[in-house]
């Protein structure tokens, strides 16, 4: 018997919106509507994505009872209003990073849900590359030996340019952070789900390179950031976020060094996993066989045919859709992983502007103590 999937609505009509969709429709999910900037685009952006109505209003959408999971999908301003808005309304949501503009209101949205019995995922999807979870997998089977070192970074060249603009160079849409908020997020995200490690401490320094952009005259989010880390267990890393690095499209890569071997993942090469021992190295292929099971069970076909970033997405949301449906998916990233991603990043902007080392809570009894 074929179970129907969840209804859902998307807020917001830009790109996100359509990776949004492509990944709902993969998953079985029935497109119910758009809600976007006015009634006029959320009916284009209805019919140009094949949802069956554009609404006229964030209430429309979430009055309308076939509608069981909102997307959130708007500039980093507006995500948790209308994240809590959903949630008041009883519907799940799936919540594009940053989950909220500062660490506080992100800790309000964590327990609203938690009140609510709703779920809420944030899209840290560079967790479902199915090498991802191999490396995890073999970290936490003991292969590295005791972790050492991190390295980390993120690259990208779409603000290159003094006359790039964007609405999240604007903090009044983006919030205080750009780069680190945007990517630098996924990037620690990425570090401590493989690793199973958290990060102590801090310290860091940002740098904007343009004090003021084609429409935005006067900028203050930061075009780059370098963060020295340290973690339990006393391995220590650097980590570099860039928004103006040339030639990198989206180059997210992670190495991590223990006593016994290296693993390095480059999402631009999301098919192969590096292995480095003292007596050589081996590039891992994406192959099932050669797997761990949950790296196996997201490589969803055969070795050679490559996978990328639609995939990861794809896998991120139909996860989330069955924890809606009351089943618990290994890896699954919440509100909490939204949350500890902005308490980071406002630990790396307060870092910059103090010059000290700032601490970061490590256990999830904070986590736990919130929702309870």
């Amino acid at each position: 018997m074929t179970v129907a999937g969840p209804g859902i609505a998307v807020v917001g009509g830009g790109f996100m919106a359509t990776v949004h969709s492509r990944a709902a429709r993969a998953a079985g999910a029935r497109l119910v509507g758009v809600v976007a900037s006015t009634p006029e685009r959320s009916r284009e952006v209805a019919a140009s994505l094949g949802f069956e109505r554009g609404y006229g209003s964030l209430d429309e959408l979430l009055a309308d009872p076939s509608v069981d999971v909102v997307h959130v999908c708007t500039p980093n301003a507006l995500h948790a209003e209308q994240a809590l808005a959903a949630i008041a309304a009883g519907k799940h949501v799936v919540c594009e990073k940053p989950l909220a503009t500062d660490a506080a209101t992100a800790e309000r949205l964590v327990v609203a849900a938690a009140e609510a019995g709703v779920v809420g995922t944030v899209p840290f999807v560079y967790r479902f590359h199915p090498l991802v979870r191999e490396a995890r997998a073999r970290v936490a089977a003991g292969d590295l030996g005791t972790l050492l070192t991190i390295s980390g970074s993120y690259l990208q060249d779409w603000l290159l340019a003094q006359a790039d603009d964007n609405w999240r160079v604007d903090s009044a849409a983006g919030g205080r952070s750009r780069a680190f908020a945007d990517i630098g997020s996924h990037l620690v995200d990425l570090l401590e789900f493989i690793t199973g490690t958290r990060i102590t401490e801090l310290t860091s320094t940002v740098r904007t390179f343009f004090a003021e952009r084609a429409n935005t005259p006067e900028v203050t989010t930061e075009d780059a950031a370098a963060v020295v880390i340290r973690l339990e267990g006393g391995a220590i890393g650097t980590l570099l976020v860039s928004q103006v690095a040339p030639g990198r499209k989206n180059r997210l890569h992670l190495e991590v060094a223990g006593t016994e071997l290296s693993i390095g993942f480059d999402q631009e090469a999301p098919e192969t996993l590096w292995l480095g021992r003292r007596s050589g190295t081996q590039v891992l292929p994406r192959d099932a066989d050669q797997l761990h099971p949950d790296a196996a069970r997201l490589s969803i076909v055969p070795s050679g045919h490559p996978m990328g970033y639609q995939d990861a997405f794809n896998a991120f949301v139909a996860d989330s859709y069955a924890a809606m449906a009351g089943q618990s998916p290994d890896g699954l990233p919440v509100f909490a992983d939204g949350l500890r991603t902005a308490r980071i990043t406002e630990a790396v902007l307060d870092a910059a502007d103090t010059g000290r080392w700032e601490a970061i809570a490590t256990s999830t009894d904070d986590e736990q103590r919130i929702i309870a």
